[in-house]
């Protein structure tokens, strides 16, 4: 295996945190009786088994490309997830989202050509729709948080937009691991993957503790209004 133990930390921390975040965001919305976030937080889940198949890529020291194609497969439909899951959110703040707002699409265009085992340009055209997807989301996500703030914590609402950041910070790190120092790919250099990898683990983070916050707040409004 190419990682050392403190980067396998690392990376078991980022699957478990954004677990947990969905978990936190499921029981405020049983908490709370709203089904929209309940099905928001079901929707975290494809993302969730997707890192499950980067972290058997990592155990089998990278050799197996199947599981990390597999892993950008299942995560392009989790942000599909959760771009339809946001704009259901969107409608229970009673003001229908413009078309503008909805077909609103951005891009990450990812440098690097990693080896596929379905090929590097179908495997760099999953990459770059996933970003599509997941941007458009993030927007959907910034208007329901302002429409509506009970729903999102605002560190939840910036731990999904800190992903950016982890995705910019690992494409330079990529550079700097396969041009700059010659390595074969990003894992080959411990310290870069592990940094790059830290970002994810504090973004989860900042969703699960947002998530926590909320329950903790909805919780406490509760206990006030009972002793009222």
């Amino acid at each position: 295996m190419l990682l050392s133990f403190p980067n396998w930390i690392i990376h078991l921390s980022s699957a478990l945190e954004w677990g947990l975040g969905a978990a936190l965001l499921f029981r405020y919305g049983r908490l709370c009786n709203r089904r929209d976030i309940r099905i928001f937080a079901l929707s975290m889940l494809p993302h969730w088994s997707g890192s499950f198949f980067v972290l058997g890529y990592h155990v089998s020291g990278d050799s197996i490309p199947l599981l990390l194609d597999l892993s950008e497969i299942i995560n392009l439909f989790g942000s599909i997830s959760l771009l339809l899951a946001t704009l259901n959110l969107l409608k229970s703040t009673k003001k229908a989202p413009s078309v503008g707002f909805a077909a609103a699409l951005g891009a990450i265009i990812i440098s690097g050509k990693p080896q596929s085992y379905l090929g590097e340009d179908i495997f760099d055209t999953i990459l770059q729709l996933s970003s599509v997807v997941y941007i458009s989301f993030l927007v959907l996500l910034f208007l329901v948080y302002r429409r509506d703030r009970t729903i999102f914590s605002g560190l939840t609402v910036a731990g999904f937009w800190f992903v950016l950041v982890f995705i910019s910070v690992t494409i330079f790190c990529m550079y700097l691991a396969t041009v700059v120092r010659g390595f074969p790919t990003l894992s080959h250099d411990d310290l870069l993957h592990g940094m790059a990898e830290s970002l994810l683990t504090i973004s989860n983070l900042m969703i699960a503790i947002g998530a926590h916050r909320k329950i903790r707040e909805y919780e406490t409004n509760l206990a006030g209004s009972a002793q009222g």
